[in-house]
């Protein structure tokens, strides 16, 4: 607030609306970031989630980021089969990801 030591009460005014205005934005932009869920975006997981295979690190970033959408995958009847089992279990612990209790 130095600066508003040297300027007119009106501006040091403008200047801290303007800065709020600035973090009001910045923190409505980082809320409205959402996670998208595309369960083609864990293709990169095929191989460990049909085999023995270990996760490669893609997958396990995709994991990480489609987290969110795990309860809808285990709940949909075309992708159950692959959520429910042991290997998505196994992949899940390797990558650091908790399974969904839903």
């Amino acid at each position: 607030m130095w600066c508003c030591l040297k300027m007119k009460k009106g501006s040091c005014a403008s200047l801290l609306c303007a800065l709020v205005v600035v973090l009001v934005v910045l923190a409505e932009a980082q809320v409205t970031e959402a996670v998208t869920c595309n369960p083609m975006e864990l293709s990169v997981c095929q191989g460990s989630f049909t085999s023995s295979q270990p996760p490669v690190p893609g997958c396990c970033s995709k994991l990480k980021e489609q987290q969110p959408c795990f309860c809808g995958y285990k709940n949909n009847p075309s992708l159950g089969q692959y959520v429910n089992s042991p290997n998505a279990r196994r992949v899940a612990s390797a990558c650091g990801v908790s399974y969904p209790n839903c």
